[in-house]
């Protein structure tokens, strides 16, 4: 049964016919958390369908309800406790590893598993890795596990993410492999992490354009491989990735690198026309930076 007639089927035991129709047909599922989102129509009965998912769906034990959209320095999610266990904590699993992972503290998206395991694929034996926005560390440890890294840097500015990436990389054996950092990405490569890369991941669409310069600093001189992801809204017949790919070219054009875009890729429509688009950069040369 999937998300979507597992939330349906809730729904239709407290809604009647004409609410029925402003129902979200789907939810996210982080371990055994379930976050629904809800139109202001529906929210007079909003205990009621956290309790008839409950009932629906046993291997949920705690459902919440997305109150905001992400926001602050941290890029946390407002959350509402509906129903089941009074918790925000979970244990999460993907590709063979698992995380402990705070809603309530930490941004966290399940919606780029797809992802993790293609960059992870992607890696070459010995790489070392500089991670821009690790979070509680889900893409470094999903490399660590399935490829073969020398070192994997991961930066957070959340200090709760890096308290949890610690527990997650114990708890994922890849001790001395992922190295967490605390601070802000651009810092700490212009202080510590300059020319050590052969790979540089930016998976924060809000600050990948702005520390472009600095995935560049990372990178070896001889350079390596760049994965932005970005946020790309588009007009009717306009293609996403033709548009992300010459808003980055634009930017690496203002620095005396050599380089060339190798692939790109839709991972969601996260509004409508609103796209989070990757790209993938094979960087050859950096000069002065």
């Amino acid at each position: 049964m999937t998300r979507k007639s597992i939330l349906i089927r809730a729904a239709e035991k407290v809604l009647d016919e004409n609410e029925i129709k402003y129902m979200v047909k789907s939810f996210d599922l982080i371990g055994d958390i379930a976050v629904i989102k809800l139109p202001v129509e529906l929210l007079g009965k909003r205990f009621e369908i956290a309790n008839a998912l409950l009932e629906e769906a046993p291997f949920i034990k705690v459902v919440l309800r997305k109150v905001t959209s992400i926001w602050g320095k941290y890029r946390l999610m407002g959350l509402e406790w509906l129903a089941g266990e009074k918790r925000f904590e979970t244990i999460y699993r993907e590709h063979g590893c698992i995380f402990k992972v705070n809603l309530k503290e930490v941004f966290f998206s399940p919606r780029l598993s797809g992802e993790r395991i293609r960059i992870a694929r992607l890696v070459e034996d010995g790489e070392v890795i500089v991670n821009m926005f690790a979070g509680i560390g889900t893409f470094s440890i999903i490399i660590a596990r399935n490829a073969k890294p020398r070192k994997i840097f991961s930066i957070d500015i959340n200090p709760k993410a890096i308290e949890l990436m610690k527990e997650n990389i114990k708890m994922n054996k890849v001790e001395g492999i992922v190295i967490p950092i605390l601070g802000d990405a651009a810092k700490m490569i212009e202080n510590q992490l300059r020319n050590i890369a052969d790979r540089v991941l930016m998976p924060l669409p809000e600050l990948s354009l702005k520390y472009l310069k600095y995935a560049l600093m990372a990178l070896k001189e001889n350079g390596g491989w760049i994965h932005p992801y970005e946020f790309i809204r588009v007009s009717k017949n306009e293609n996403p990735i033709e548009k992300a790919i010459k808003k980055y070219s634009e930017k690496l054009g203002e620095y005396d690198v050599e380089y060339r875009v190798v692939g790109g890729r839709l991972v969601g429509e996260v509004a409508p026309r609103k796209y989070r688009v990757v790209l993938d950069i094979k960087v050859s040369k950096t000069k002065n930076l």
